[in-house]
């Protein structure tokens, strides 16, 4: 499961387990993003995002959290990433990319995208306003209930200095406050942008 997580937030969480529920997952690995190239550069850097995420999956025995893209220099595909990890795992595995419908109507522009659906399963999950993904035999289309939340509505909250504990873990909450993240008077925010471009 990849993205920014930027932060990570409880919809994050509750699709994860939602869908491992589903399919009867063994395990959940989330991948941030180190270089996102088809997102803006995330205003904080990828060992921060990396925390997070420690912190919000570290109470599900599922869920684990991968640094390959943070360390990966250049822009972040997940192309590139789902072939380390059949490399890691080979065959003894089977794998899937979860992803939302938004982000599956856009796979064409993905580079490679048809080794896509010849590395993973993709678990597509049913978003408002995108049609269901087109029958094929690499798709799993799923339809979850959620919360909506979005990763733009903690950062604008954080900047208006209003609690979003009922956004995103508490231990989340807590990693945001002490490190002054998403602020925009935080003098973090030049250093970070760089880092993670560099992919730190």
């Amino acid at each position: 499961m990849g993205g920014t997580f930027d932060p990570i937030h409880n919809a994050h969480l509750s699709k994860a387990a939602a869908v491992a529920n589903a399919l009867a997952f063994d395990h959940v690995l989330f991948v941030p993003a180190g270089d996102p190239w088809q997102k803006p550069l995330p205003p904080v850097s990828g060992e921060h995002r990396l925390a997070m995420l420690t912190l919000a999956t570290r109470h599900d025995p599922r869920f684990g959290v991968s640094r390959m893209e943070i360390d990966r220099p250049g822009p972040s595909y997940t192309v590139d990433t789902l072939r380390e990890l059949r490399g890691l795992y080979g065959d003894r595995v089977r794998l899937f990319l979860v992803m939302g419908a938004d982000a599956y109507a856009g796979i064409g522009t993905w580079r490679e995208p048809e080794a896509l659906f010849e590395l993973a399963q993709l678990v597509v999950c049913a978003r408002n306003g995108y049609p269901p993904p087109e029958r094929h035999t690499a798709v799993t289309p799923v339809t979850l209930t959620v919360p909506e939340v979005s990763s733009t509505a903690v950062r604008a909250l954080v900047r208006r200095q209003v609690p979003v504990g009922h956004l995103v873990p508490a231990a989340v909450e807590s990693y945001i406050k002490a490190h002054g993240l998403y602020r925009e008077t935080s003098s973090s925010t030049p250093w970070t942008a760089s880092a993670t471009r560099s992919g730190l």
